[in-house]
């Protein structure tokens, strides 16, 4: 990609770049200097950088990426768990005039491969042989098969492999020890702030993810707003502690982990990486984050965990917990109307529960709770708020730097995603007789556009700069957001990972011939189903489906095994046969799968097919997804 095609962006000319985070002044003396910075647990102990190092560990990589052949707005791919040398790459990348692009960890080989090509990564990082062994699978020949690929650099656990291309992060960050810190520097001083830094890849509803292209000014303007609003303190004044545990490709994370830290001068404890399965609640206790921000999944286990041990609790105590979080829910409503009364029942409330159920989660100090990714349930909201743990939902999306909207103490509603950011804009275009309409978003925070897509940045960016979200939503008097619905049709599981269902369904609709329809299910939930439909006859008179499956079915039905003919046959035996193929079929579209929130778990056959009849389907015979899932709620129920 050339450079040109990188300087999209001619405003916010007075913006920063990214090297003023940890920078300032004319003899860029040291912001936080000697504060913590990062911690990474060894053997039981923690390990520290304070701000000067860090600044200085950034600086050697960077320059090892341009003795590696880093090519200004080529990009430096990190692939694996958040870490200190995640964090060092990425503002390293950034410092050579590189971009920082982030690939999740559990994404298949692949999708590795097209993020690669597609971004033009000129140098790849990888966690552990795991995950080289992902990119050498993949590649095979992997110095021919990716042309702008120079190198790779493994950042965890020894290097098993050998090749003149493959470093090891101790070796790599010596590699730029020739080069003069006087071209770094003039390469720094040539960043605007106006260029892109970062590129997010996020899923479309279909095809092949989209780049978000970030600009300087993007990061920067954003990692200094959010904690404006949300009162967060400098580290002279106060040190936030934050604890990094989500996926750094996700731009929720990499705002809250990395650049919100850099501008506050907060420290970043990194998790284990089987946090999500278990070990985040030890790391939790150690660290005792001052902020913390969970996904909808979070939340919910956390909500599960403490409801499992009420019940082993005496009959003394569940009645102790359930006044506690009556008077919990009744005084922090008041609050939400501008009430400021703390009566003795709250002040008894927090000292028996509230402030051991806090010790139990590890997060006693913490002041700031977040829910991002994805919508928070009402069940699971009210329920922390009758705990006294009000946790305020964050809406944005990758192409708005991360969040468009705040919700804090002072700004909160339950249902509601908090009031829109300041210094950005909000529009609700072409609004209903009840307000709602789409959410489009104005502002500092709003991309560049996506990397090589100009036809999909017109579809989303319209001509006064407005970002059309493809979000329903409505504003409430008081300038409250409330998200009702969405236009575009990705799913966004509980544990907020978005997932693009036409190219799913339609390689289910490939592999398993007798499949008419397929709907992926799934939205807010802890896993995907499917919906299928079978391939069925029309009356030639009336045009309405019969129950008599068509000749391309019956005959997958006898290659199968089966004698059915028709669909009540199969579902009233649930044939062996065809159950059978169908989940073998379902099987190998999961092989495939871009990571494992996007497989299927369930699915469940409909008695009878989609048509323009039924309401299913619109005029051009596209599925009309919120009707299919309305109509059928009961057997989507049944599956979870």
């Amino acid at each position: 990609m050339s450079a040109d095609a990188l300087r999209l962006w001619t405003i916010h000319r007075d913006g920063e770049v990214l090297l003023r985070l940890t920078k300032h002044g004319p003899g860029h003396e040291a912001r936080f200097g000697t504060y913590p910075a990062l911690a990474t647990r060894n053997n039981d102990e923690w390990e520290f950088l304070n701000y000067n190092q860090y600044y200085k560990a950034c600086r050697k990589a960077a320059k090892a990426l341009l003795k590696l052949g880093l090519k200004r707005f080529n990009a430096v791919g990190i692939l694996g768990f958040n870490s200190a040398e995640w964090f060092i790459a990425a503002i390293g990348a950034i410092l050579a005039g590189g971009l920082c692009v982030g690939i999740y960890a559990t994404n298949s080989p692949e999708a590795c491969q097209y993020v690669i090509d597609h971004a033009k990564v000129n140098i790849l990082l990888v966690e552990n042989d795991q995950q080289l062994q992902k990119i050498l699978s993949q590649c095979f020949t992997v110095w021919n098969k990716v042309e702008t690929l120079n190198a790779i650099i493994q950042y965890k656990q020894p290097v098993k492999e050998s090749s003149n291309n493959l470093y090891f992060w101790d070796d790599f960050m010596e590699l730029g020890n020739s080069i003069p810190d006087a071209q770094l520097d003039q390469i720094i001083e040539s960043q605007k702030a106006n260029q892109c830094a970062v590129v997010i890849y996020t899923s479309g509803t279909t095809g092949h993810p989209k780049g978000v292209m970030l600009s300087h000014d993007n990061i920067t303007w954003t990692a200094g707003a959010v904690p404006r609003d949300c009162s967060l303190s400098l580290a002279p004044e106060k040190q936030e502690v934050v604890v990094s545990y989500l996926p750094l490709s996700h731009i929720a994370a990499q705002m809250v982990d990395l650049w919100i830290p850099i501008k506050i001068g907060a420290i970043t404890y990194f998790a284990q990486p089987d946090a999500l399965r278990g070990s985040l609640v030890n790391t939790l206790h150690q660290v005792r984050p001052t902020c913390f921000l969970g996904v909808p999944r979070i939340w919910e286990k956390m909500q599960e965990k403490i409801k499992e041990n009420t019940t082993k609790a005496t009959a003394l105590k569940r009645k102790v917990f359930t006044w506690a979080r009556n008077t919990g829910l009744r005084v922090n409503t008041k609050r939400m109307l501008g009430g400021h009364d703390m009566p003795m029942s709250y002040r008894m409330a927090k000292t028996l529960v509230f402030n051991k159920v806090r010790n139990a989660l590890g997060l006693d100090r913490c002041y700031l709770f977040v829910s991002g990714a994805a919508p928070l349930t009402p069940e699971t909201s009210e329920f922390f708020l009758s705990l006294d743990i009000p946790i305020g939902e964050m809406y944005g999306m990758s192409e708005s730097s991360g969040p468009h909207t705040v919700a804090v103490c002072e700004n909160y509603r339950t249902h509601s995603c908090g009031k829109i950011l300041s210094g950005c804009k909000n529009m609700l275009y072409q609004p209903d007789k009840d307000g709602v309409g789409e959410v489009c978003f104005w502002g500092r925070h709003v991309f560049m556009g996506y990397l090589e897509r100009e036809d999909a940045t017109k579809e989303v960016i319209d001509e006064d700069g407005w970002l059309h979200s493809g979000d329903l939503g409505r504003m409430d008097s008081q300038g409250f957001l409330y998200i009702t619905g969405r236009i575009k049709e990705l799913l966004i599981t509980a544990g907020g990972e978005n997932v693009p269902p036409v190219p799913i369904e339609n390689l289910v609709k490939e592999k398993i011939p007798i499949v008419s329809n397929a709907m992926l299910v799934g939205d807010k939930a802890k896993f995907l189903s499917m919906l299928l439909t079978l391939k069925c006859e029309v009356d030639p008179k009336s045009g309405e489906l019969l129950d008599r499956l068509s000749s391309e079915a019956i005959s997958f039905c006898r290659h199968v095994g089966s004698q059915a003919s028709t669909v009540t046959e199969i579902l009233q035996h649930q044939d062996p046969h065809v159950y059978t193929a169908i989940q073998k079929g379902i099987n190998e579209v999961n092989e495939v799968a871009v990571s494992n929130a996007q497989k299927i778990q369930k699915w469940v056959i409909l008695e009878k097919d989609f048509t323009i009849a039924g309401g299913e389907l619109g005029p051009t015979a596209k599925v009309k997804r919120h009707f299919v899932t309305e109509k059928y709620k009961q057997q989507i129920y049944n599956l979870y």
